[in-house]
């Protein structure tokens, strides 16, 4: 999952405050009373950049999401909340502004509230649908990157409560950024971070967790250095955390090895809060060579890992790793969490290195991004890895509204 975002204040249409927006329905005036789904969609092919919040109903079926009668916001959005509550909140790189959005008899949404994070120095909100965690109707807290720190706050009556101060994360001469994969375990988030320097392409040699005790709003920061760009995170059976260099990493390893550390996976043990020592495993040896990263959970005691497939995509003298990441050509490999083995599943597609799940009422969804960032195509974690909804820009995030 790389970081793409950039900052900028936060628009909306004002005739889109309250609109019906059954994007993709062929029918807004029926008595639909199925599940119905927020899907936020951003164009950065526009300019300046733009997003859309669509409520649909489609998005197990296969499907061109209309963005006609879409809230339009300005910058790079998601839209996240607690699933099936009816409401979800839609947010920017662009503005500190939270914006709570309540679904309606009708099936559209109007505005039902507003809460800004400047109070505590935050001017951009984002990147990804995992930087906000929800605990309870009452209580979340977004993971901010830019500014180092947890901001707590309380989602139904849109006041900010707190925060919990994470400067030990900075390094002088790196960005850092939260993983979009975060695990929770016993009353506890368990977020990966990655750092890679400002200037120039590279990783740096270095992977972190940030551990959050919900209950009493304290945070533990360990790190390791075998390891780097370790973003994604799994949970296995055993209840230890699996944590993985994501595609990005392993594509910078690819073009230039000095400037990235070997892909890797180490185990970490939410109850001690440390990395085991003795454990670290080679991606590329996971898989019989070649380059290997991004850990996505699967079912049953599995995870998936991506593998770029050069037969598919060659990668060209000079290519930008960013552009190999997000490309077509990788492939899926299943990786057993109980023996450490992995192996080629031949029925999903090779799609982009950069996956996001989303839930849905009976499907697990990742993303596909089409070439120029100019489409999204959901597919079915399963079922030969069918297709199902495909939208304009590049989706981030998905929330089942009912």
């Amino acid at each position: 999952m790389t970081h793409l975002f950039a900052r900028s204040g936060f628009r909306l249409s004002a005739a889109a405050l309250a609109l019906s927006l059954l994007g993709g329905c062929d029918d807004s005036g029926d008595d639909y009373t199925g599940p119905l789904y927020a899907i936020t969609t951003q164009d950065l092919n526009a300019d300046p950049a733009a997003s859309y919040v669509v409520v649909t109903r489609e998005a197990e079926q296969t499907a061109q999401l209309s963005l006609d009668g879409a809230i339009k916001v300005s910058g790079r959005a998601l839209g996240v909340g607690i699933r099936k509550s009816g409401q979800v909140y839609v947010v920017s790189d662009d503005s500190p502004v939270v914006t709570r959005y309540s679904l309606t008899e009708d099936g559209g949404l109007e505005q039902s509230g507003t809460v800004s994070f400047a109070s505590l120095g935050v001017m951009s909100l984002g990147e990804y649908q995992a930087n906000f965690q929800f605990v309870s109707a009452t209580k979340a807290y977004f993971f901010d990157g830019i500014t180092a720190q947890a901001v707590i706050w309380n989602p139904t009556e849109m006041t900010v409560t707190g925060n919990i101060a994470l400067g030990d994360l900075e390094l002088e001469g790196t960005e850092m950024a939260f993983s979009g994969s975060v695990v929770s375990d016993n009353g506890q988030l368990i977020i990966p971070v990655g750092w890679r320097p400002v200037a120039g392409v590279g990783i740096t040699p270095r992977t972190g967790v940030v551990v959050v005790d919900t209950a009493t709003d304290t945070a533990t920061i360990v790190t390791d250095e075998r390891c780097g760009y370790a973003h994604d995170a799994v949970l296995a059976p055993d209840r230890k955390v699996y944590v993985a260099t994501e595609a990005y990493g392993a594509a910078v390893h690819r073009v230039s090895a000095d400037a990235a550390p070997e892909p890797c996976l180490l185990r970490f043990d939410p109850q001690t809060r440390t990395f085991d020592a003795g454990f670290h495993r080679s991606l590329s040896e996971l898989v019989g060579g070649g380059t290997a990263g991004s850990l996505v959970p699967g079912p049953s005691g599995t995870a998936y890992l991506r593998v770029l497939d050069e037969s598919v995509a060659p990668v060209q003298e000079g290519a930008h790793p960013r552009g190999i990441a997000s490309g077509a050509g990788w492939q899926w490999w299943a990786l057993n969490l109980n023996t450490l083995t992995a192996t080629r599943n031949t029925q999903f597609p090779a799609t982009s290195g950069s996956s996001f799940l989303f839930h849905t009422e009976n499907q697990t969804l990742y993303t596909e991004f089409g070439a120029g960032s100019a489409s999204t195509t959901l597919h079915v974690l399963g079922d030969n890895g069918r297709p199902t909804l495909t939208t304009r820009g590049l989706s981030f995030s998905l929330l089942q509204l009912r």
